[in-house]
């Protein structure tokens, strides 16, 4: 079993839909966890929302500090897999510990502004990468694979599924 971590700043939706979405896809092998720098304290209503509309459990799913994890009982993590968005010139957090990290940069849907159908359309979008990286990184034979290997096959699919734009009309 992999433990991922998957680390942003307020912890309301890409960090949430990633760990959602990993539970959901790697049953038996990966288990992920959410956490942020600042969490905001709230899941975003929207990114629920997405979760629920494709059928992926997300009950329990709450906003909570990195801190949760730095405890000495808390789960032992693979990956930590940072979703800022440096492009924007948010702040990604740094976390030290015994784990491998990877950045898998994407903007954040709930910064998007306009009305219901623009939000709901730019959590769409994010799910698709998310779902299209996690479904690559659950393929993977991490099992067999040693840890150089592993790390990059991790940076491969962030290349190979790249974050998309949120607010750009689908053509």
């Amino acid at each position: 079993m992999k433990n991922v971590l998957f680390l942003c700043t307020g912890n309301s939706a890409r960090s949430i839909l990633c760990a959602a979405t990993l539970n959901h896809l790697g049953k038996g092998r990966f288990t992920g966890y959410s956490a942020g720098s600042q969490p905001t304290g709230v899941v975003n209503p929207c990114a629920l929302a997405e979760l629920e509309r494709r059928g992926i459990p997300c009950a329990g799913e709450r906003s909570k500090s990195w801190d949760e994890f730095s405890v000495t009982n808390g789960p032992a993590f693979d990956w930590v897999i940072t979703v800022c968005d440096s492009a924007a010139s948010e702040a990604c957090p740094v976390l030290f510990g015994d784990f491998s990290k990877v950045h898998w940069g994407m903007p954040d849907p709930a910064s998007v502004q306009g009305d219901e159908a623009i939000v709901r359309e730019a959590f769409r979008r994010t799910e698709n990468v998310i779902l299209e990286r996690l479904t690559a990184l659950v393929a993977l034979p991490v099992e067999s694979l040693d840890q150089t290997a592993l790390l990059l096959g991790l940076f491969e699919i962030a290349e190979r599924v790249p974050a998309v734009a949120l607010t750009e009309q689908a053509a």
